[in-house]
């Protein structure tokens, strides 16, 4: 969303939250620059106390005097005014007529205070337009304006410079010419102002958007889920059925042919309980914020879980724990981590031919715990790197044994590691094999 709000303002939809908002940042303004304004005011107050008469000719400036007095006096009535009103924003988070009114005077008040020291200054009005240029400048790109209440600073600023005009007794025709200049710069701080108006509403409006999506994004996840979750479930029952008679026609006498057929029905129902399995997974490891996790010690922990691996896998792939960092210690949720490392085992020995080694590594170096899941087996096509990780990845293939894959298992994987506040990457090399490098936080032993 781009849009120009010189001559309107923003849409209905977004106008009261927007108004607050800049409300709030012209009140936190109001506060910086008073506060700077007073210190300068009080300073320059000491200057002149502390250097004689005679150097600073004070005597030949009987406003200025006076003018000091009066900005020392008003400027901290802004300064205690935007702190009341910051903490009334605070409690009520709106904002009301009197918070812009206030913003409104002291923009004002700044402007004029500027141009009415210039004028004393210099007793030229000419000479005075650099100052409310700069005056003019600074709240324009300060403070956020309603295009009407722009027009209203500019009326009451142009009353204010003919003023003074009148007050110096300027000339007519240098009176003309410095209307004219003052027309064109009040042009200017109309534009400049619209425009930082405009910059910073686009930029509000893109916040507010992207919040927006995030939200219909979230509920969309949500719902997802829960449909995911409830199809998945449901589907258990069909399954478990004909897994059921299967398993009774297996009980009376059946041909080869039969037999054939009721092993496939029984493969397949396990094959489909294994993606009901994974979609379970991926949609219960979303919505679920923070893991139940223990300190525990990964020497002992891993190297039970490769004892299983050896006992199922019989003497086909050979997995090997190795340790090279002595005791080492992470927070972990057994049951979720233990779904992990069996799933890089899985993939590891999915693509690795008989006989060939699988390492299982740890280690730790500072507080940072790695364990490394190596295959020396077909690798990975480097095309393919970017994608493994995702849901439903188009990286999934079958296993040198046959084995399926439903392109959910990596994705689960890193949804895990990343709710340990770890990271999981890989390097993979084709013929060579893969690596699976998991790095978590390390904690002390027990």
């Amino acid at each position: 969303m781009n849009t120009h709000f010189f001559f309107n303002s923003l849409p209905i939809k977004y106008r009261s939250q927007y108004r607050d908002h800049y409300t709030y940042q012209n009140l936190v303004a109001i506060r910086g620059a008073s506060m700077i304004f007073l210190l300068l005011n009080v300073i320059i107050r000491i200057l002149y106390l502390v250097f004689p008469v005679s150097l600073t000719k004070a005597q030949n400036f009987p406003e200025f005097n006076f003018s000091n007095w009066v900005f020392i006096i008003v400027t901290p009535v802004f300064l205690i005014a935007s702190n009341l009103f910051i903490v009334g924003f605070k409690g009520r988070k709106k904002a009301t007529t009197g918070m812009s009114l206030l913003v409104f005077l002291f923009a004002l008040y700044i402007i004029v205070c500027g141009m009415y020291s210039s004028f004393i200054a210099t007793s030229d009005p000419s000479n005075a337009l650099t100052l409310y240029l700069v005056a003019l400048s600074l709240i324009s790109v300060i403070f956020v304006f309603e295009y009407y209440e722009t027009v209203l600073l500019l009326v009451a600023v142009e009353v204010f410079f003919t003023s003074l005009l009148f007050y110096s007794q300027t000339p007519a025709t240098d009176m003309l010419y410095n209307q004219l200049i003052s027309a064109i710069l009040i042009s200017g701080f109309y534009f400049t102002s619209r425009y930082f108006f405009t910059y910073k509403a686009n930029y509000y409006l893109q916040v507010i958007e992207t919040r927006e999506k995030n939200s219909e994004i979230e509920k969309a996840s949500e719902f997802k889920n829960q449909v995911l979750g409830m199809v998945a479930h449901d589907l258990r029952n069909p399954i478990a059925a004909v897994e059921s008679i299967a398993m009774m026609m297996e009980l009376d006498e059946v041909d080869e042919d039969m037999q054939d057929n009721i092993n496939m029905m029984k493969a397949s129902c396990v094959k489909a309980r294994s993606i009901i399995d994974d979609l379970l997974e991926a949609a219960q490891n979303e919505n679920i914020a923070v893991f139940e996790t223990r300190n525990t010690d990964l020497n002992q922990w891993l190297n039970g879980i490769v004892n299983e691996w050896k006992l199922q896998q019989g003497n086909k792939v050979d997995v090997l724990f190795i340790n090279t960092a002595g005791a080492v210690n992470a927070l972990i949720n057994h049951e979720k981590f233990h779904r992990v490392i069996d799933n890089l085992i899985s993939n590891a020995v999915k693509f690795s031919k008989d006989r060939d080694r699988v390492d299982i590594r740890l280690s730790q170096q500072n507080n940072v715990v790695t364990i490394e899941v190596q295959d020396y087996g077909v690798g990975i096509p480097a095309a393919m790197l970017p994608e493994i990780f995702n849901q439903f990845s188009k990286a999934g293939r079958t296993g040198l044994r046959g084995e399926k894959s439903t392109g959910l298992g990596l994705s689960i994987v890193r949804q895990i590691v990343e709710k340990h506040k770890g990271s999981i990457t890989v390097t993979s090399t084709e013929g060579q094999g893969s690596t699976f490098r998991i790095m978590l936080p390390a904690v002390s032993p027990f």
